[in-house]
């Protein structure tokens, strides 16, 4: 694709910058042939970054932890997605208007469909960030009543529980759950919680299912325990290419063909696994 003055520019912003959405998107974009290109970026001042979507004319920005709750009052309007979650994790800049959507709630509810997780079994939720708190919203609004929110500070996370209707346990203490969802940043590459797991091996040992969202690398430290000990996992992949795709379809008005959206898929696993075998 010939890039020119026309070229519209979307990006995302994260603490540590991964290829997922550049790989996905820019697939498509040359497949649907559209003027658009796709680059990951990070910052250390989000106020100036997002004045910055707006002043250069960016079209749209996917935002990852930590920016996902304090972009928000640089924002002239939030969607009812993110504004029932207090979350962002993409904004849409229209002629200087930024608004800001959650599609990460919208991944969440459909991954949970898709897997037949029962709503009767008991989760146990690791986090309390932007993405703890869409999780939390999708379970919630699914019929799941049986959880407990796991987190490092009670006082951080009592709030965010009590909001849905859930307890709190800290993580120093034993986790019994059917169903465990990592929702922070342990296990993510680059990171320094990059080798742990997330939950202790003989609570992923007595789970049905593991889920966690980080997409980077394709296959967590959780993931791989748990693959090795025979659990149906649902990988942070997963939810990157629904999200991605929502976001896709915000940037620019187009929603791709089942078979566009499978084949970037396969393409952006197929790079990710050529950049791990290079790590």
């Amino acid at each position: 694709m010939l890039i020119n003055k026309d070229t519209t520019l979307c990006m995302s912003l994260a603490a540590r910058p991964g290829n997922f959405g550049t790989f996905f998107h820019n697939y498509l974009y040359q497949k649907l042939g559209l003027n658009f290109i796709y680059k990951s970026f990070t910052t250390q001042n989000i106020g100036d970054a997002v004045a910055g979507i707006r002043a250069l004319g960016i079209r749209g920005a996917a935002i990852s932890m930590p920016f996902k709750e304090v972009c928000i009052p640089h924002l002239n309007e939030l969607d009812r997605s993110a504004q029932t979650i207090g979350s962002v994790n993409t904004i849409v800049n229209t002629s200087g208007f930024l608004k800001g959507y959650n599609t990460d709630y919208i991944a969440i509810e459909q991954l949970l469909g898709k897997h037949g997780v029962d709503p009767s079994l008991r989760f146990a939720l690791r986090g309390n960030g932007g993405m703890a708190r869409a999780v939390l919203a999708a379970l919630a609004n699914n019929g799941y009543r049986n959880g407990v929110l796991v987190v490092r500070s009670l006082d951080k996370g009592k709030a965010l529980a009590h909001e849905y209707g859930y307890t709190t346990q800290l993580d120093s203490e034993p986790v019994i759950a059917d169903v465990l969802i990592n929702a922070t940043s342990v296990g993510m590459q680059g990171g320094e919680g990059a080798d742990e797991l997330s939950f202790r091996f003989n609570e992923i040992e007595q789970a049905k299912i593991v889920f966690d969202v980080v997409a980077i690398p394709r296959e967590t430290p959780l993931i791989k325990k748990a693959m090795e000990l025979g659990k149906a996992v649902i990988s942070g992949t997963d939810v990157a290419v629904i999200q991605s795709l929502e976001q896709f379809v915000l940037y620019t008005g187009v929603r791709p063909s089942l078979d566009e959206i499978q084949e970037a898929q396969l393409f952006t696993n197929q790079q990710i696994r050529l950049l791990e075998a290079k790590v």
